[in-house]
């Protein structure tokens, strides 16, 4: 990996490679030149501090450029990094402390008004690992922490030098060796730690790069946290094309337009609920967007299509629907350009490397289906998870007895390197027989000029059966509509069993805020469902 950094060095040094956002300031440019110096100066603190292969680095930052220069820092030392997300509480972080062990935790001082110190102490206090040593970040354009002092929990604490004219460079490490670890969204449990080689990563960022058609002075938004595979896998393939990756520490729509703007962005990854927030931030101050080339979208709140809409016909944007998840990289596969509309802006695919293999298979018996049968996305290639931090036993679990690692996902081949995400196993529904996506029903609710958000779970009714129950969050620019009227809609064109027994109207869907974007709790609402079974409306 620290390879890969090296050859864009010889290529231009000179040439900017990242752009530290500052909300409230000026943007600081980075040249490729100063990211190598900052790499390999920290490279040799971290020698000095006893890191080498084997060990793991936890990096508690914002997307700042300092992010880049630990990851680079800890491959080049053999070493693994697990990103903290700055949103993540005492007990996230504990459990982070406890199934990775780090050795040394980064930490960002004074960011954005957050006590990350406050939870630091508190998670080292309550987890059951060695106290690691703490090196205080002090951010972008900041001065150094001139004492470090208050960071220690018993391992040690110290600041970062600033990088020397001439750094040693770091002996080459063990591409075998794990990189970056990421957690998941731990919808089954308490999330797991997904660790990936560095061979890995460099070659799936090399092939996102190709199979995108990102280029040398492209333009690669950074919004979504550099701690989560999302934004992980989107700044290492802008890397790898030698394009500019614009940093976003904070998510503020009117900031992140202007950067766009300002930049000159082409590419975007992000979920539709970051890219609904730019719409709207949009409409309210409209800005030349042109240059906006591509957008890779995961669908988490029903709003893909009139986003992709809206980009489409505002600047030419085009879209296209991904698929990913923390143990198998994100965009791992994504629609190709001449794929038509709507499916090009649904999840799924085209496999971006030739060494990743899909196949889908019965979730009961195992058996391989063919092309066009719905069953469970199962992967194999170098992009799968390597190892699990902290729990050895979990790989015996996720892979199937000939290899293959299992998804969860409900998907069906369009051909062998092409399928079609349907959705989690556990949220599709058993409508009078026939198995529903949730998304289906959800679309056209959402469809509705009186409705902003809608999401769709499945509860079992009197008899066993499942019952389809909607919930959704009215546009407040227009009277709300009924939940007789709702379903009356869903009835116009949908099939007579995917019409939901009951609607709910309600003023905000329970969500949940992770690495990968913000995304409704299904299982939240499962429970209202339940709650309300006694009422049709």
């Amino acid at each position: 990996m620290p390879d890969l950094l090296a050859r864009l060095v010889r290529r231009d040094p000179d040439g900017v490679v990242a752009v530290d956002a500052r909300t409230g300031g000026d943007p600081i440019p980075l040249t490729r030149g100063e990211l190598w110096r900052r790499t390999c100066g920290l490279a040799d603190e971290l020698r000095r501090a006893g890191i080498g292969p084997g060990d793991c680095v936890a990096v508690w930052l914002p997307n700042w450029s300092d992010a880049l220069a630990w990851q680079f820092a800890a491959a080049a030392r053999g070493a693994h990094v697990i990103g903290i997300n700055t949103r993540y509480n005492v007990d996230e972080v504990t459990h982070v402390l406890d199934r990775a062990r780090p050795k040394l935790v980064a930490v960002a001082h004074d960011f954005h008004g957050l006590d990350l110190l406050a939870r630091l102490h508190e998670a080292a206090r309550r987890s059951e690992a060695p106290a690691p040593a703490v090196a205080v970040v002090a951010g972008p354009g900041r001065p150094p922490v001139t004492d470090p002092a208050g960071y220690d929990v018993g391992g040690g604490a110290w600041v970062p030098a600033a990088a020397p004219a001439d750094p040693p460079v770091p002996e080459p490490a063990d591409p075998g060796e794990l990189a970056v670890a990421f957690t998941t969204s731990g919808s089954t449990g308490r999330p797991k730690l997904a660790a990936h080689r560095g061979s890995g990563v460099l070659a799936h960022a090399l092939a996102d790069a190709a199979a995108i058609g990102i280029a040398d002075g492209d333009v690669v938004l950074c919004a979504l946290p550099l701690s989560g595979v999302f934004g992980y896998n989107t700044a290492m393939a802008a890397l790898a094309a030698g394009a500019v990756c614009v940093l976003e520490p904070v998510f503020d729509p009117d900031a992140v337009l202007d950067d766009m703007v300002r930049h000159g962005v082409t590419h975007v990854v992000g979920a539709d609920d970051l890219v609904l927030r730019l719409a709207e931030a949009w409409r309210t101050r409209p800005r030349d967007l042109s240059t906006w080339r591509w957008w890779g979208v995961a669908d988490f709140q029903g709003r893909s299509r009139e986003l992709a809409e809206w980009a489409l016909e505002s600047f030419g944007t085009a879209t296209a629907g991904v698929y990913g998840s923390s143990e198998l990289f994100a965009l791992t596969s994504f629609w190709p350009h001449d794929e038509p509309a709507p499916r090009r802006w649904t999840g799924g695919g085209r496999l971006v490397a030739a060494q990743i293999e899909v196949r889908v298979a019965d979730p009961v018996s195992g058996e391989a289906l063919p092309v066009g049968v719905e069953g469970e996305l199962q992967f194999r290639g170098p992009n799968v998870v390597d190892a699990y931090l902290g729990d050895p036993d979990a790989a015996g679990r996720a892979f199937t007895a000939d290899g293959w690692f299992h998804s969860g996902d409900l998907g069906v081949l369009a051909d062998d390197r092409t399928f079609g995400y349907v959705c989690r196993m556990g949220d599709a529904l058993r409508l009078r027989g026939f198995l529903v996506d949730p998304a289906e029903i959800e679309v056209r609710l959402a469809a509705h000029p009186g409705v902003h958000t809608a999401k769709v779970v499945g509860i079992p009714g009197p008899d066993g059966a499942t019952r389809a129950i909607g919930f959704v969050v009215p546009d407040e620019r227009v009277v709300a509509p009924s939940p007789a009227e709702l379903r009356d809609w869903c009835a116009a064109s949908l099939a007579r069993f995917k019409v939901p027994d009951v609607v709910h109207v309600i003023e905000a869907m329970p969500t949940t805020s992770g690495t990968n974007g913000t995304k409704i709790r299904a299982a939240t609402l499962r429970e209202w469902a339940t709650e309300r079974s006694g009422h049709r409306a």
